[in-house]
């Protein structure tokens, strides 16, 4: 028996493709394979990035076995996000990834869309359409290292006592597009932690940080001061530790835009250390953003 037999493959294989929307039920693939590539995905992601855009995510299947997916979230009428390609390791190098993806861009119609990739595959985005906007670090460091907090200049609140449409107003500075329903899931999932910060009767920022099987994760982190940036950053991790339970190790992520040097800073400051990099890259102009004031993106999955 070959190894294409024994993966239950043969000469017809790429016939044998079936490309669909995904579903919920869908959803345990998606995050085993992203665990398995070491993304890391927390326990809520999945319903939250579903909630956004229920038709956005795509599998591919053999003989009813799921070998491929991806996923293409759409924010309105002019922007996407690309996120979940993957193949199962079995059925790799066979051109079943490809057909997935160009499934999932179908569903963009003429949107801009933007992924986080591996560095390694920028050739092959770009070949898609994608140019390179700027570099994304994952830090990952220990939450004992996080454990006074600052005040930044802001008073810290819980973000459910800031009014929502503030924190949306103020995220679609910091993203390419308004995303209320995906915020409405992100804010409030079991687990998650968010605060806002509030100075002179407006907000100032805010951030979530939500658990994970590996490590924690911090995201988005968006502040008009690196100081407050770090006031948040430091009362989200004081949060989850006070929620977790006691003597549990924590360690925490953070997935900072390289271009913004304060952001950098903060998880240094904090025995952070680089683990992971990717690519942000676009087909097409996305309007203006702060960079300035994202300390850290929202997911790698969805922007």
């Amino acid at each position: 028996m070959n190894q294409d037999e024994r993966a239950g493959t043969g000469p017809d294989e790429a016939a044998r493709l079936e490309i669909g929307r995904a579903t919920a039920t869908d959803l345990p693939v998606f995050e085993s394979w992203a665990a398995g590539e070491g993304w890391n995905p927390g326990p809520a992601d999945g319903e939250c990035f579903l909630a956004q855009d229920p038709d956005g995510f795509f599998v591919g299947r053999i003989d009813g076995r799921p070998v491929s997916a991806v996923s293409v979230v759409n924010y309105g009428e002019d922007f996407s996000f690309l996120g979940f390609y993957l193949v199962h390791p079995d059925f790799r190098g066979r051109g079943h990834g490809y057909a997935t993806w160009q499934a999932g861009l179908e569903h963009a119609g003429d949107r801009v869309i933007g992924l986080d990739g591996v560095l390694d595959q920028q050739d092959n985005y770009r070949r898609s359409g994608f140019e390179l906007a700027h570099r994304n670090i994952r830090y990952v460091g220990p939450a004992a290292a996080v454990a006074t907090t600052t005040s930044g200049g802001a008073t810290i609140v819980p973000a459910d006592q800031v009014g929502r449409h503030a924190i949306e107003a103020y995220d679609g500075g910091r993203f390419p597009a308004e995303r209320p329903v995906f915020l409405d899931r992100w804010l409030s999932a079991p687990g998650h932690i968010a605060y806002a910060a509030v100075a002179d009767g407006g907000l100032v920022g805010y951030g979530v940080i939500r658990p994970a099987p590996a490590f924690a994760k911090v995201g988005p982190l968006f502040a008009d001061t690196p100081e407050i940036a770090e006031a948040l950053f430091t009362a989200l991790v004081s949060g989850l530790a006070a929620a977790s339970e006691p003597g549990t190790p924590l360690d925490v992520a953070l997935d900072v835009p390289e271009p913004n040097a304060a952001a950098v800073a903060l998880a240094e400051r904090y025995a952070m250390k680089p683990s992971f990099e990717t690519a942000r890259m676009y087909t097409g102009p996305v309007r203006a953003m702060d960079l300035a004031t994202v300390f850290g993106i929202t997911s790698f999955e969805l922007g």
